[in-house]
């Protein structure tokens, strides 16, 4: 095996590594001595050594041949400002005027902005998370938002766990290891970012028996698996793909009326966590209840899409089945903390009050087309006094605002669109300009536009919004607002 010898450093390299300040040369500067002071010391050191041995290797890969990148201020600044980046929070907010409301890479549900409040009050305090204050005893801390699912379902009992995917996982794990679990070809989806439920399913313990095929299944190919190792009946309701065409399965009374003959559980993963009828908005989605009350043993679904909350993963139908899954060691791997439940029993009471105004995605869905056409118009007009002299074209026109995170796959909302057009910029150095600006504004590309839906964009957004705007429409990396 042969090796590649790096070639010496040139002369005028060599000069320029012996000019590279020492640690202790550089740490006597004001604003390095104060940095010191400000953070913790090691960490200032740490950094410091860090920017200096990328400064030799740029030097020696002729990246730095200017006698200015050695200067003790230079380095003084590098080192600060990776002080600063390495201390800067990584989460940003973002302005999303994409259109899609539940966006997976953008946190899918924004939460009520009553959870501020939540937070504050019992993140910095203790609180009775498990326990019981009547009794003076140990308590459980499924009982906070139990109550409240219980009530919006029609279920008997319900629990919380960290995401759909887990309750999946312990759902099986505790109701079929060991077993078989029957679901139908067609709906052995991947949920995201490469994870797929036959895999989960083998995860659990659980033996897979495919029945149908992926675009026809009949009751009578779910009876005919049935052996003694069928431990359930699963099914997985299409939130996230759509088959159409030449299809057929059965209807659920016929699947639940199958595992009331043969005593199996039948359980659905209806992964949207719809809790209300959305069809006056224009979206057509089965609800939580409409599953228990059709007589599911289980339904398991998501807190973060539809239902407009927290990361999370509710189990709710039977008691006794509930209660064998919470028995599950697994379940407290998976269990949420106070911050979760805090949130998610925020935006429960929210739909108990039928207050749609405070739940964002709620809020997102049911807003009018006229309402977001006369904000975009407002838009417009703002941007016109401020971006002239860029050549910028912008266009109202009719549009779709997608659900996003795995609902509602077929379904878009009407909506109306802003189509901007920059003479100096194509529409992918637009969006990218708009990307990387204070206030990161995240678009879509269509047609060499980039398009701006308000739909997704609150109120208290929209100035920011039009900053952000004005400046990547500007020339210049840094233009003047």
């Amino acid at each position: 095996m042969t090796h590649r010898v790096r070639p010496a450093p040139s002369a005028d390299q060599t000069a320029l590594l012996r000019r590279v300040p020492s640690v202790d040369e550089l740490l006597l500067r004001p604003r390095l001595a104060a940095l010191c002071k400000e953070v913790d010391r090691a960490f200032a050191v740490d950094t410091l050594r860090g920017v200096l041995a990328q400064l030799r290797r740029d030097i020696i890969a002729g990246v730095a041949a200017d006698e200015g990148a050695v200067e003790p201020a230079e380095i003084e600044k590098r080192t600060v400002e990776a002080v600063e980046n390495l201390l800067a929070p990584s989460l940003k907010s973002v302005i999303n005027a994409s259109g899609v409301i539940l966006h997976t890479n953008l946190g899918r549900a924004p939460l009520c902005a009553a959870v501020v409040e939540e937070f504050r009050r019992l993140a910095t305090q203790y609180s009775n998370l498990e326990y019981d204050l009547a009794a003076g005893a140990r308590g459980k801390r499924d009982v906070h938002c139990a109550r409240l699912l219980e009530r919006l379902t029609g279920a008997e009992a319900a629990i919380v766990v960290n995401n759909c995917a887990a309750a999946v996982l312990l759902t099986l794990a505790a109701l079929a290891r060991g077993g078989e679990v029957i679901v139908s070809r067609g709906e052995l989806i991947e949920i995201g970012d490469g994870f797929r439920i036959p895999e989960i399913m083998e995860q659990s313990g659980t033996m897979l028996r495919e029945v149908g095929t992926t675009n026809r299944t009949r009751i009578t190919d779910y009876e005919n698996a049935i052996n003694e190792r069928t431990r359930l009946l699963f099914r997985v309701h299409p939130s996230n793909f759509t088959v159409s065409g030449f299809t057929e399965k059965p209807e659920v009374a016929e699947l639940i009326a199958l595992g009331e003959r043969r005593g199996l559980p039948v359980v659905e993963d209806l992964g949207s966590g719809c809790l209300v009828d959305l069809s006056a908005a224009g979206v057509s989605e089965p609800t939580v209840r409409e599953s228990v009350e059709a007589g599911f043993s289980l339904v398991l679904c998501s807190g973060d899409k539809l239902l407009g909350g927290p990361q999370t993963g509710i189990i709710a139908g039977n008691k006794e089945l509930v209660a064998k899954v919470r028995r599950h060691p697994l379940f407290r791997a998976l269990r949420v903390d106070k911050l979760t439940i805090a949130a998610l029993e925020v935006t429960l009471r929210a739909y108990l009050r039928a207050d749609w105004n405070e739940i964002p995605s709620q809020r997102m869905i049911r807003t009018t087309v006229e309402e977001i056409s006369s904000r975009t118009k407002h838009l417009v007009e703002v941007l016109r006094t401020r971006v002239r002299g860029t050549e910028a074209q912008f266009e109202i026109a009719d549009g779709s605002s997608l659900m996003g995170g795995g609902s509602t796959p077929a379904q878009s909302l009407s909506t109306r669109v802003l189509r901007i057009r920059s003479k100096h910029y194509s529409a992918t150095q637009l969006e990218a300009r708009l990307r990387g600006g204070t206030a990161p504004v995240i678009a879509r590309i269509e047609e060499d536009s980039v398009i701006v839906d308000l739909r997704t964009v609150f109120a208290a957004q929209e100035g920011p919004l039009a900053d952000s705007l004005v400046a990547a429409l500007h020339q210049g990396a840094h233009p003047v607002l």
